[in-house]
């Protein structure tokens, strides 16, 4: 079910289920070039899980979450933890189908954690 990834299968968001415990390897995206910027607001504790549809890098110790619905959330790491390490994917196990702050932590393919501190929910700033 779970064999090496093609080129098409890599951008998808995979979940694998190991004697009870789910493991969800999301694909992170090239920081694209933005026509409009974002303005950073409150965020939720937590995110479920299953309306997570890829990441993108977005700072030196940040990740934003790209869900389904279109909207965008973006985690802040623990400081001594840059996203660089995630640029090739990384993994999440979320225990509650939820990831949630200062609880779960991203799974760098090579091994590395870092522990999610917070949350903030992105609204974007059209020019005028």
């Amino acid at each position: 079910m779970f064999g090496f990834a093609t080129a098409e299968q890599s951008d998808h968001v995979r979940t694998l289920v190991v004697e009870q415990e789910v493991i969800m390897r999301i694909p992170v995206r090239p920081r694209p070039v933005q026509p409009f910027a974002f303005e950073e607001k409150k965020g939720p504790k937590c995110l479920d899980a299953s309306s997570i549809r890829g990441a993108a890098l977005s700072g030196r110790e940040t990740v934003d979450f790209l869900l389904f619905d279109r909207r965008r959330f973006r985690a802040e790491l623990s400081e001594d933890c840059p996203a660089l390490d995630f640029y090739n994917g990384f993994y999440l196990t979320p225990e509650d189908g939820k990831i949630c702050v200062r609880r779960d932590g991203i799974h760098s393919r090579i091994g590395r954690s870092c522990r999610i501190e917070r949350f903030r929910r992105l609204v974007p700033k059209f020019p005028r």
